[in-house]
């Protein structure tokens, strides 16, 4: 036990730090794309998985076709779209439920990430190709400070969207779809359009981790809706504990960012504890099951009707033996 203590070295968990802070970052941009479907629309959509790597396959192909960098991130949000019409097409159109509509896109877009790329991973040579997001310990505080950028950017454009009539309507088919029909929303379209904004965000996602880590693989967005979900909930549990009532839309989104900083920060301290790399997804599992366990434990256990209960039972039992 002694010998495993002494060889944790804290300095090489000070330096791992920085590459969890921009990882986190670029996964708090699929979580915000999650956080659309989960919270806002209230759809179970499991495109993610495919639509991140879709998004990384699409840009780094571009970039190795002589494509800038940062147009090829604009493509990479489109094909997130189009990932998002397939599955809103299928759900909606053809009356497939939610969450088979999203597994019937993810299946499919592995082939297509196949098709893509020719092979099952591709990379780039980072040494010829200048990308403003990088794990180059040398450029790692940029690409943090770039991709905060990006994430504040999305946050406000999110806000002022889901302020807007069309946000409203999507907002408010997510919360009761009955009523908003019966208000003359086209609930159908909502959904369709909510679906690709919040996968065009993960592809988008995808491509700038598939700069960062200098190439795109078939399988880089395999348990990618975990960690989104993950990023949400401990956002959602951290901002109500810390901000309460005042937890706007805006500062929700925020802490769904920091949830994904939180998450890859964890990850991180996890390995430098020498845990074994394949028992970060059983992790991953414990941890959300955690956090969507905390908010009804403190409901059942914590709220004023208890409290209230208790004392009314303390007071009585000092009575009784008094």
């Amino acid at each position: 036990m002694l010998a495993y203590f002494s060889s944790l070295s804290p300095i090489a968990l000070l330096n791992s730090c920085p590459g969890g802070v921009a990882q986190g970052l670029i996964w708090g941009i699929m979580a915000l794309g999650v956080y659309l479907t989960f919270r806002v629309l209230n759809v179970a959509d499991l495109t993610v998985d495919g639509s991140l790597a879709t998004g990384g396959a699409v840009c780094i192909m571009l970039v190795l076709n002589g494509v800038n960098p940062q147009v090829a991130l604009l493509v990479s949000f489109v094909s997130g779209l189009l990932a998002g019409l397939i599955t809103g097409f299928l759900h909606t159109a053809l009356g497939i439920p939610d969450i088979l509509a999203g597994i019937l896109t993810q299946i499919s877009l592995y082939s297509i990430n196949l098709n893509i790329m020719g092979k099952a991973n591709q990379s780039v040579n980072v040494n010829k190709v200048s990308f403003l997001f990088t794990s180059n310990a040398k450029l790692l505080v940029r690409t943090i400070g770039l991709v905060a950028l990006v994430c504040v950017a999305l946050i406000a454009l999110l806000y002022w969207y889901l302020g807007t009539e069309t946000g409203s309507a999507i907002r408010a088919t997510g919360t009761n779809p009955n009523m908003s029909r019966a208000q003359g929303i086209n609930t159908n379209l909502m959904k369709v359009v909510g679906l690709a904004l919040s996968n065009g965000l993960v592809a988008l996602s995808g491509g700038i981790l598939a700069q960062y880590q200098g190439f795109a693989d078939v399988n880089m967005g395999r348990g990618a809706i975990v960690i989104g979900l993950a990023a949400v909930i401990i956002g959602e549990v951290l901002g109500e504990a810390i901000i309460g009532k005042r937890l706007n839309m805006a500062l929700r989104l925020l802490c769904v960012v920091i949830g994904g900083i939180i998450y890859y920060i964890v990850y991180v301290f996890v390995l430098w504890l020498k845990f074994p790399a394949d028992d970060m997804k059983l992790l991953t599992a414990i941890v959300v099951a955690i956090f969507l366990a905390v908010p009804y434990l403190k409901g059942k256990y914590f709220t004023r009707s208890y409290a209230v209960k208790y004392m009314t039972r303390s007071m009585r039992k000092k009575k009784e033996e008094n």
